[in-house]
């Protein structure tokens, strides 16, 4: 970001890179606390539901202030100095990243790494073709590539000065940041009242509330609002806080229940694994929305068709629907995963309690000629001894 503000002539192609970049940093950033949060959602399965409402309030405070000062800053000092300041974060990543709490491994095997590797691999592969697994998977892929993504043929339909609505740079970041603020509704609402319901219903109600929701573009794109007496500002502010919100509510659940799907001790990376299907699901709602604009002619200054894209937008987020059954109908509070899939130290304790229990059978043939005196002797030590490892593996039991 640094680079681009600075280099006023950048070629397109470092420009490009250098956002690349900075995705891709952000990125590394978001898997990295998607990792902490499914690794204390193990630790602690109660507190899962609310780690990730945590997550969620804090992203929709960011996008919040964001939003807020986006627009103005464009405005003010262009999108030259609006993405130099994007430095300013970066150094805050660094900085939180510095404070964080890890274990520190002395001599740690790096020679192992690919080992590790292959393990983890396998046990991911296993993990996946577990059905409790695949299906959940299957409906989230599903149902974000079915919500097909035509914000872009808004956004230039918001901005023009003919044929669309004519909101200025500082509009459209108020716009969004009511966008934020709906998020942020939503998240309470979900921690406070729907976080303890079951991941089919709460999805079914979401999705058919989001489909509901892009009536209000329809609405807007009609012009049925100025009917109502309704300006078109005003309108467009409820349209983005009220999709913003539902979106909110129903990306908690799935966020929860991939939490739930991570088996134990590759939790952060089978997470990040979770969230690369979504994000491949989302990028293919994006490239439906692009296609089914370009099918409609709808271009930055051409949108006769743009209701037309609207209906077909809202129909699609109903399809999903029919594939619910693929959803555990289990609360966030229960276990989804097998129990081979979690306890990944049976084995070892198993073998621990055998090793314990071969202490208490001694072969008293195995004892040297002695004098029966002494054999008494001996006798009673040993009686003594396989009393204190009988308590000592009842005290291990407990």
């Amino acid at each position: 970001m640094l680079i681009i503000s600075l280099h006023s002539k950048l070629h397109a192609l470092f420009a490009l890179l250098a956002l690349m970049a900075g995705s891709a940093s952000v990125a590394i950033a978001d898997v990295t606390i998607d990792a902490c949060v499914a690794e204390n959602s193990i630790l602690h399965p109660h507190l899962a539901a609310d780690m990730i409402s945590l997550n969620g309030f804090c992203s929709s405070v960011g996008g919040l202030i964001g939003f807020s000062i986006s627009g103005f800053l464009v405005h003010a000092i262009g999108a030259q100095g609006a993405l130099g300041l994007l430095t300013i974060t970066s150094a805050l990543v660094i900085l939180s990243g510095m404070l964080l709490k890890e274990i520190h491994t002395p001599n740690f095997p790096y020679g192992q790494a690919h080992k590790k590797f292959v393990e983890a691999s396998g046990k991911m592969l296993t993990t996946l073709k577990c059905p409790e697994v695949w299906r959940p998977c299957v409906y989230m892929y599903v149902s974000l590539a079915l919500s097909v993504d035509i914000q872009e043929g808004m956004f230039y339909w918001y901005t023009d000065r003919k044929a669309g609505l004519s909101f200025h740079e500082g509009f459209i970041g108020f716009m969004f940041a009511v966008g934020s603020v709906g998020s942020l509704v939503g998240v309470i609402l979900y921690q406070n009242i729907l976080k303890d319901h079951s991941f089919r219903s709460l999805l079914f109600s979401s999705q058919l509330m989001l489909s509901l929701s892009g009536m209000l573009d329809l609405i807007l794109v009609l012009r049925l609002n100025l009917k109502m007496g309704i300006p078109d500002y005003y309108f467009a502010v409820i349209d983005e806080g009220v999709s913003k919100m539902i979106n909110r509510v129903k990306w908690m659940p799935l966020l929860v229940l991939s939490s739930k799907l991570c088996p134990t001790g590759i939790e952060g990376t089978f997470y990040a694994l979770l969230m690369s299907i979504d994000n491949i699901g989302g990028l293919t709602g994006q490239w439906v929305g692009g296609l089914l604009l370009h099918l409609l002619r709808i271009t930055r200054t051409e949108f006769n068709n743009l209701w037309a894209a609207i209906m077909i937008r809202n129909v699609m987020r109903l399809l999903p629907l029919a594939l619910l059954f693929l959803v555990p109908s289990s609360d966030p509070n229960s276990t989804l995963l097998p129990s081979d899939l979690l306890n990944e130290d049976d084995g070892e304790g198993h073998r621990m309690e055998n090793i314990e229990l071969t202490s208490l059978a001694v072969d008293r043939g195995s004892l040297p000629d002695k004098s029966p005196q002494e054999c008494g002797k001996n006798r009673e030590v040993l009686d003594v001894e396989q009393d204190d490892d009988g308590v000592s593996l009842l005290a291990n039991r407990g």
